[in-house]
C-alpha cells in the first residue's frame, strides 16, 4: 500500500492524463458488454434486459440452422479476404515508392492527395460511387466504350465485390500507408549510405534493407487486420447494396443491422453479433500464435 501511495505521488500527473482514456473505454467498451445477455434471451421491451425470457443457446441455433448462415459467412469472408489481398500489400508498395521520391515537395503533395478520400464523409463517398457506376455514370460509360457491360454496374452481383474492393483501395490508400511511411522513416540512413558505397541499386536496397527493417511492423499490422477477417466496412455496404446484390453483398454485420434495428429482434441480432466477435477473436489468437511461433513477433 505504501508503494502505491509513493507511486501515485511521483506519477500523479501521468495517472490524471490517462484517466479520460480509462473512462472512455469503461463507458463505451466495457459497460455495454452487459448487453451480451440479450443473446441468450427472447428479448421484450416489457421485460427489459434482465427480465426477458431466458432461451439459452436457442438464438445461436436458430442462426446456425437458418438459410442465411452459410451465405453470410461466405460473403463476409470473401469480401474481407479480397480486401486483405488487395488493400494490404498495395499501401506497402505505395509507401516504399513514395519513400523513393527524391523531391520532398512532390512526396508531400502525393501523400496529401492520397489521404484526401479518407477525410471525405462515407455518405458522400458512397454517393459518388453510386453516381459514377450508375447506368449513365462516367466510369460505366468508359467501361462501355472498352466493350464492357451497359447498365447500373453497382446493381449487378458479379461486379459488386470488385467495385467495393476497388473503391476501398482508393479510399484508404493514404491512411493505410501512414504507419508504413513512419516505419520506413525510422530506418537508419547509414544502412542506405553503406549500400550506396557498395553500388547497390534501388530495387536491391528495397529488398535487402527496407522490407527487412519494417517486417516487424508489417507483421503486427497483418495480425491486427486478420483480427477483423470476419468484419467488413458494413456502413459502406449498407449504403451501396440492394436486394439485387444480397447474394454477394449481404454480410454478418448488415444482417445483424436488419434483424436488430429494422425487425426489432434484439436477442437474435445480439447472438449473431456475438458469434461474429468470437469468430474474429479466434482468428486473432491463431494469427498471433503463428507469428509468435514462426516470426518471433506478436501482439502479446
Amino acid at each position: 500500500m505504501e508503494h502505491i501511495k509513493k507511486d501515485w505521488k511521483r506519477n500523479k500527473i501521468l495517472y490524471l492524463m490517462v484517466l479520460p482514456v480509462i473512462i472512455y473505454f469503461a463507458v463505451f467498451c466495457y459497460a455495454p458488454m452487459a448487453g451480451i445477455v440479450l443473446a441468450f434471451e427472447r428479448y421484450s421491451i416489457k421485460g427489459g434486459i434482465f427480465g426477458s425470457k431466458w432461451v439459452g443457446l436457442q438464438n445461436f441455433l436458430d442462426f446456425f440452422n437458418s438459410y442465411y448462415f452459410w451465405r453470410l459467412l461466405k460473403n463476409t469472408f470473401l469480401l474481407s479476404f479480397y480486401d486483405l489481398l488487395v488493400c494490404f500489400p498495395v499501401p506497402i508498395a505505395f509507401a516504399i515508392l513514395l519513400n523513393e521520391l527524391v523531391s520532398e515537395k512532390l512526396k508531400k503533395i502525393v501523400q496529401s492527395i492520397s489521404y484526401i478520400p479518407y477525410l471525405i464523409s462515407m455518405v458522400v463517398v458512397c454517393g459518388l460511387i453510386i453516381d459514377f457506376f450508375s447506368s449513365t455514370g462516367p466510369i460505366t460509360n468508359f467501361i462501355k466504350l472498352l466493350g464492357g457491360p451497359d447498365g447500373n454496374l453497382l446493381g449487378m452481383p458479379q461486379y459488386f465485390r470488385s467495385i467495393f474492393i476497388g473503391t476501398n483501395l482508393w479510399q484508404y490508400l493514404g491512411s493505410n500507408s501512414v504507419v508504413i511511411i513512419a516505419a520506413i522513416s525510422g530506418i537508419d540512413p547509414e544502412l542506405y549510405e553503406a549500400a550506396d558505397i557498395d553500388g547497390v541499386g534501388r530495387f536491391r536496397k528495397i529488398i535487402h534493407i527496407t522490407l527487412p527493417s519494417i517486417s516487424s511492423t508489417l507483421l503486427i499490422l497483418l495480425v491486427l487486420r486478420l483480427g477483423f477477417l470476419f468484419s467488413v466496412n458494413f456502413e459502406k455496404i449498407i449504403l451501396l447494396y440492394g436486394p439485387s446484390t444480397y447474394s454477394v453483398s449481404d454480410v454478418i454485420a448488415t444482417f445483424t443491422y436488419r434483424k436488430g434495428l429494422l425487425q426489432f429482434d434484439y436477442g437474435y441480432s445480439t447472438a449473431v453479433g456475438l458469434f461474429n466477435s468470437v469468430l474474429n477473436f479466434i482468428v486473432l489468437l491463431a494469427a498471433n500464435k503463428l507469428c509468435k511461433a514462426y516470426a518471433e513477433t506478436s501482439l502479446f
